[in-house]
């Protein structure tokens, strides 16, 4: 962010941000934004309440659980892809068009298929992030030099040797930026599924502060889900600078 020419850091900018939100919470502009020093004070009171302790705990739990079958789908997947020709004709269409289809609208459907419960989150968290994991790794994959796989075949390498110490590096810069929007992903499906069934962790939170106006609550628990979102997004991240140079000496 430049002002009069000045390039100001992010955390300045933030700052800035921060406090327009307090001006504008102090003039009462809208009543469902309230001053950001009262959504602070909330979020002080809000993370050491049991209620909100097990809430939290249980969407980590299904957030965890599901990223992880997302993780090795989405490889899997994407490898399949980027391996075989009738693999990639046969699941390529199907993964672009989840990747890029509105997922929202299947929530019903889930909700009906596995009930109102944990399942039909985790199964969100697939479904949310499993398809750009699984596009970005088949982009890895398939743009590795085919010299590197013609040297690894003269050194006597197995295709399974040939996929685990050869493709899988070549391919690690890409996955791990899939992983990092699956997360991304993921966080806005847990939000989604939970709203959307409204008798779970802290989507039970969101609706019962929205119904009841506790606004401070409302934005404290939004924040909350940001700073997580980002913090996991800079730790792959920062993982992804680690390994740049995979890109660079793949070909």
């Amino acid at each position: 962010m430049k002002v009069a020419g000045y390039e100001i850091p992010p955390v300045y900018s933030l700052l800035i941000w921060i406090a327009l939100w307090e001006i504008a919470g102090q003039m009462d502009l809208a009543f469902i934004l309230p001053p950001f020093s009262s959504v602070l004070g909330e979020l002080t009171t809000l993370i050491v309440r049991h209620d909100f302790l097990a809430a939290a705990w249980q969407t980590f739990e299904s957030f965890a659980i599901g990223m992880f079958f997302a993780i090795t789908g989405g490889i899997a997947i994407g490898f399949l892809m980027g391996t075989s020709k009738t693999a990639n004709s046969i699941l390529g269409m199907w993964v672009n068009i989840f990747a890029s289809a509105p997922l929202s609208s299947v929530v019903p459907v889930l909700m009906l298929l596995f009930g109102l419960g944990q399942l039909t989150v985790i199964v969100i968290v697939v479904l949310f992030s499993i398809w750009i994991i699984a596009l970005d790794t088949y982009a890895g994959v398939h743009h590795t030099s085919n010299s590197l796989k013609e040297m690894g075949r003269s050194f006597g390498a197995t295709p399974t040797q040939l996929l685990v110490k050869i493709l899988f590096w070549a391919a690690l810069p890409e996955i791990l930026a899939g992983v990092r929007l699956g997360l991304i992903r993921a966080v806005k499906g847990i939000v989604i599924g939970q709203l959307l069934l409204s008798v779970v962790a802290l989507g039970r939170m969101f609706r019962t502060f929205s119904d009841n106006f506790q606004f401070e609550e409302f934005w404290a628990l939004t924040l909350i889900l940001f700073v997580f979102a980002l913090m996991f997004s800079t730790l792959i991240g920062r993982l992804e600078s680690k390994v740049e140079y995979y890109a660079g000496t793949r070909d």
